[in-house]
């Protein structure tokens, strides 16, 4: 068994020469689902991150919270109702889901990566403007107050990750006029890491990857290209939880990000073992 100083160093070997092929390496990761509920699942995410960001990453953290959010509804008496993947947001609703995302869950985050070693700041879309949004309609239907995002501005973002920081990113924004949008988390590190010109996003999820029947656990795709996501996404072959990250997926590719990884957030240093490992895992899209 390989000693951890030997584990340490052939980290960084790896580590560099990954960036030897792209400096100043711009990683976005979305962090959601069940896997924020583990805390051992966790600690590894943020352990991850913060040697990434030690090797020369640059690592931008985007972050849902769903579950947080559903535990505060019920608490409240309000059921969780979703759209195509995209929670139906009533005035009441938008109040809890900013109150869980931009408090409880984004400056949690930000803690675990300070014990973890790293500097992090916590950000909503509507500091510094970073996100501006307008309200959405899924597919003709009105979910309430949800937003799409219209503008990324990354003034502050550079600022941050120039400076080594990890900016930890919840998607609530406003609308311009203080209304205030519920942005699905997917959808706002797409866009994200297209305004950046990522080298890579990584979507963390509760499953292996997509599945080319959802029902079936061993029809995983590790490649799809944009024209497949596509597709899937017209006829309805996507799983529901899997629409916004597809949807994701194109935004990122066709807003100039490099590469889109799918991944299984449900095993342990997931991140790490897809930037620095030899297995491939989960799902690439690419755009061709």
């Amino acid at each position: 068994m390989p000693s951890a100083e030997t584990e340490n160093q052939d980290f960084h070997r790896r580590a560099e020469r990954r960036l030897a092929d792209h400096p100043d390496c711009t990683i976005v990761v979305k962090y959601g689902g069940n896997a924020m509920i583990d805390t051992d699942l966790k600690r590894a995410l943020m352990g991850n991150l913060v040697l990434l960001n030690r090797a020369g990453f640059r690592i931008v953290l985007v972050h849902g919270g769903g579950p947080d959010i559903s535990l505060a509804l019920k608490r409240m008496g309000k059921e969780s109702v979703f759209v195509h993947g995209l929670r139906v947001t009533d005035a009441e609703t938008m109040e809890i889901v900013e109150m869980v995302l931009a408090g409880k869950t984004n400056k949690g985050l930000v803690s675990d990566l300070h014990v973890a070693g790293a500097k992090a700041v916590g950000l909503s879309g509507k500091d510094g403007r970073l996100l501006e949004a307008e309200k959405q309609l899924s597919r003709g239907i009105d979910v309430g107050f949800v937003g799409a995002v219209t503008k990324v501005n990354c003034g502050i973002l550079n600022t941050l990750i120039g400076a080594g920081y990890i900016p930890v990113i919840c998607s609530v924004a406003d609308d311009g006029a203080g209304q205030t949008l519920n942005i699905n988390a997917d959808h706002a590190a797409g866009y994200i890491a297209a305004a950046l010109k990522a080298d890579e996003l990584l979507l963390l999820t509760d499953v292996a990857g997509v599945m080319e029947d959802p029902g079936q656990p061993d029809s995983l795709l590790n490649r799809m290209n944009a024209a497949s996501a596509r597709d899937m996404l017209a006829t309805g072959k996507a799983d529901k939880g899997m629409i916004p990250k597809l949807e994701a997926c194109l935004t990122a590719l066709e807003g100039g990000c490099r590469a889109v990884q799918i991944l299984d957030g449900r095993v342990p240093s997931a991140v790490l073992n897809h930037l620095l490992g030899d297995e491939p895992t989960g799902t690439s899209v690419t755009l061709e």
